[in-house]
């Protein structure tokens, strides 16, 4: 029947019981396949994690800053990883970054969820964020 309509014979489902094959020109049949593929990678979002360095003892407008700049991650969709290092003495007053990082996510409030809570890694306290 192929033959005779001048098509091909295409196996769409081998896997299927028993396995279904159209009669279909091939060419046409696998640019549509093409088309779909490049579509559904146009639409699709890559979520990045991007990162905010900070130390204990930032400055208000320094961390106003990078407040601004955590926001306008979570607006364009991606995960945040805030990162507060640890330098020197520092290391003696931990509670200072668990007080910054309290006050971070105080300040961001509801509009994000803490998707690894803060956790020491040698001198530095990582926590990662991701919008709601």
């Amino acid at each position: 029947m192929a033959e005779e309509a001048n098509l091909d014979l295409v196996e769409v489902s081998p896997d299927a019981k028993p396995p279904v094959a159209k009669i279909l020109d091939y060419g046409k049949f696998k640019f549509q396949e093409q088309k779909k593929a490049a579509e559904a990678r146009k639409k699709q979002k890559v979520i990045e994690i991007k990162e905010i360095k900070m130390r204990p003892m930032i400055d208000d407008h320094d961390y106003d800053v990078k407040m601004k700049a955590i926001r306008r991650f979570f607006e364009e969709g991606d995960k945040v990883k805030i990162t507060l290092r640890f330098r020197g003495r520092e290391m003696a007053h931990q509670e200072l970054g668990h007080q910054l990082l309290n006050r971070l996510k105080a300040d961001l409030g509801d509009a994000v969820k803490v998707e690894s809570d803060a956790r020491f890694e040698g001198r530095q306290i990582v926590m990662i964020l991701a919008p709601k």
